[in-house]
């Protein structure tokens, strides 16, 4: 059982390149950058406010609902582009380090900007340090690696727009009461959207993920399910050939109907265990990112959660 699925991945893994070596790499250019004079003049872009840079999708959104028309959010992880292996070029790392305020998700989640952190003239904010973490599960998961996908879980992310708003407050004191309000505002949405996956997961016949990697953990958490990788914390770890053998016995023997793939990765993987077990496949969004398509469209966090909790819903039977 199960024997193509564990030979096609057993051979022929070509490695990717170490972060070491990418991370040694920023660093130069981070410290080329300084050496050039590159400084932060402490007021935002054109004047307009303060300059904010995030290092990914959701914590771009939750500064632009916090600090509404006051910042200037710059996003570093390009729409459409996986988040967690970003290379940042030159111009990425200036506007890094003399920006007014960085926020950036860390636990590893993105090394080169949490190397480039370390040279920034501006306020910061690891995000993970406003809600309480889960450990990190699946492959390279090891002792004090947490998991970085807070934002999964709509109560967590509401703690990260208060402790956004109190950095933005800090550095922009005259403002300080708005940005608490946006804040504010913005937790009641997503309290509205936590009430609404809370209701819809409610009664489930199944109440198992099998997912492309290991991103759905705060989900979980939230509403009693249980996740079960192909990779780790990171889609860029290479499958396991015990670990697919694992996950298809697994399937067949839990009456899994469905292997979530993810929209910014290849399904190839999900789906071939999915072929081999005779199931299906849905997309399942980890949220890190949205496509130019999305954005164009008037996509965000809280359209595309609900659209999880729609393919959720009908995965898991759902009543």
């Amino acid at each position: 059982m199960g024997i193509s699925l564990i030979l096609r991945y057993a051979v022929g893994v070509t490695p990717r390149p170490r972060r070491g070596v990418r991370r040694a790499a920023a660093g130069a250019v981070v410290l080329a950058l300084l050496a050039g004079g590159c400084g932060s003049t402490g007021e935002g872009t054109d004047g307009a406010g303060l300059r904010v840079v995030t290092s990914a999708y959701p914590i771009a959104e939750v500064a632009e609902r916090v600090g509404g028309g006051l910042v200037e959010v710059e996003n570093l992880t390009p729409p459409g582009a996986e988040p967690h292996d970003l290379e940042l070029a030159p111009n990425d790392l200036e506007l890094l380090i003399t920006a007014d305020v960085v926020l950036f998700v860390g636990g590893s989640f993105q090394p080169a900007v949490e190397d480039a952190v370390a040279e920034a003239e501006g306020t910061t904010l690891d995000v993970l340090t406003a809600v309480d973490t889960l450990p990190a599960v699946g492959t390279y998961a090891g002792e004090g690696v947490v998991d970085p996908h807070v934002w999964l879980d709509p109560i967590r992310l509401a703690a990260i727009a208060d402790a956004v708003a109190e950095t933005l407050g800090e550095r922009d004191p005259t403002n300080a009461e708005t940005y608490r309000a946006n804040a504010e505002a913005y937790a009641e949405e997503l309290t509205a959207l936590n009430a609404e996956f809370r209701d819809g997961l409610a009664v489930c016949s199944s109440r198992l993920l099998v997912v492309s990697h290991a991103a759905f953990g705060y989900l979980a958490d939230a509403y009693g399910l249980m996740q079960e990788p192909i990779a780790g914390i990171s889609p860029e770890t290479e499958p396991d050939p015990a670990r697919l053998a694992e996950l298809l016995t697994l399937v067949e023997e839990e009456g899994v109907t469905t292997i979530f793939t993810e929209d910014l990765i290849s399904p190839e993987v999900a789906e071939t265990l999915a072929d081999e077990a005779g199931v299906g496949t849905s997309v399942l969004s980890p949220l890190e990112g949205l496509t130019q398509v999305q954005l164009d469209a008037g996509e965000d966090y809280g359209s595309v959660m609900r659209r999880n909790l729609e393919t959720l819903a009908a995965a898991l039977g759902c009543a």
